[in-house]
């Protein structure tokens, strides 16, 4: 099938990996512009504009697909399907029916819960038991689309964003690829009006931790910002980043350290306890709570926050 791809991260660029090891003609692909990224803030190109070139694919970055420009680009190629992915764009309704047969979503949620742009992150954060991949025929609305497939998954109960991703986009690659091999015979489906939920974006100020908010919740916010903004709290002084943790039995002062071991850090919340068991100090790199150890031996009534 012809088909242009538009896409941005790992999450796409192994979606459109797998098309193209389907069979997949896929003339042109849209990805975001390049950004700034590492200590020099060098330009650098996605993940899904590091795949099409690989492979010798069109490559185009248009900053927006409202122009006259944008969409007659898009009509020339003549394909029949958009596949849309983690994109970052939103595409009016002129680009919407500019495929005859419609552009396709691949959502990281079981819609339509988690509707919006950190679908995996506000899954963990709100201690959900399930996620998983919706095929989307999409609309002018924020994924509210009918759907055309489903496929659920299990959420680890001390999964973290990372961990989910990973796990998201393989099972999202799998899922495009068999939508459009069945795409005669998938009908769409309205989404319902229940279970509506909105993942908004994920903001740095809420990365912050609260330490008098219930064990469980600080636990899950901690696994939920890992790998992207990062957890951070403060110890004498200075910023420290929490990067894996889980709720425990207890009672102590909110912020306060009553345990510290190679298993991990015990720090008083709300309600309970939470053990953090991957820590990381300014300039240094991520250590388990055994390395973290070795240059933080007192840790023990240490108040954080």
């Amino acid at each position: 099938m012809k088909l242009i791809f538009a896409g941005t991260p790992d999450f796409a660029a192994c979606a459109l990996e797998a098309l193209l090891a389907a069979g997949h003609e896929i003339p042109l692909v849209l990805t975001q512009p390049d950004r700034p990224a590492g200590r020099g803030m060098k330009l650098k190109p996605s993940a899904v504009k590091t795949v099409a070139l690989a492979h010798g694919l069109r490559v185009e970055q248009p900053p927006t697909l409202k122009t006259p420009e944008a969409q007659a680009l898009l009509s020339a190629i003549g394909a029949e399907v958009m596949v849309v992915a983690a994109y970052g764009l939103l595409l009016p309704q002129a680009v919407l029916d500019i495929p005859p047969r419609g552009c396709l979503n691949i959502h990281g949620s079981l819609l339509p819960a988690w509707r919006g742009a950190a679908p995996v992150q506000r899954a963990i954060q709100a201690g959900d038991k399930q996620s998983g991949i919706t095929i989307m025929q999409m609309d002018a609305g924020l994924d509210t689309g009918a759907m055309l497939s489903s496929h659920p998954l299990d959420i680890d109960p001390l999964e973290t964003s990372g961990t989910l991703f990973a796990r998201l986009t393989r099972l999202g690659a799998e899922a495009i690829v068999d939508a459009l091999a069945r795409l005669d015979a998938l009908t769409p489906v309205p989404q319902p009006a229940e279970g509506v939920s909105y993942a908004h974006k994920i903001s740095k100020q809420e990365a912050l931790v609260d330490w008098t908010h219930p064990a469980e919740a600080v636990a899950r916010m901690i696994r939920a910002f890992n790998p992207a903004p990062g957890a951070h709290t403060s110890m004498d002084g200075e910023p420290l980043k929490l990067w894996m943790a889980e709720a425990m039995p207890g009672d102590a002062e909110p912020g306060r350290i009553v345990h510290a071991d190679a298993d991990g850090v015990l720090i008083g919340c709300g309600a309970g306890l939470v053990r953090v068991s991957e820590l990381q100090a300014p300039g240094a790199r991520r250590l388990t709570a055994r390395e973290f150890l070795a240059g933080h031996p007192a840790l023990t009534g240490t108040r954080l926050g």
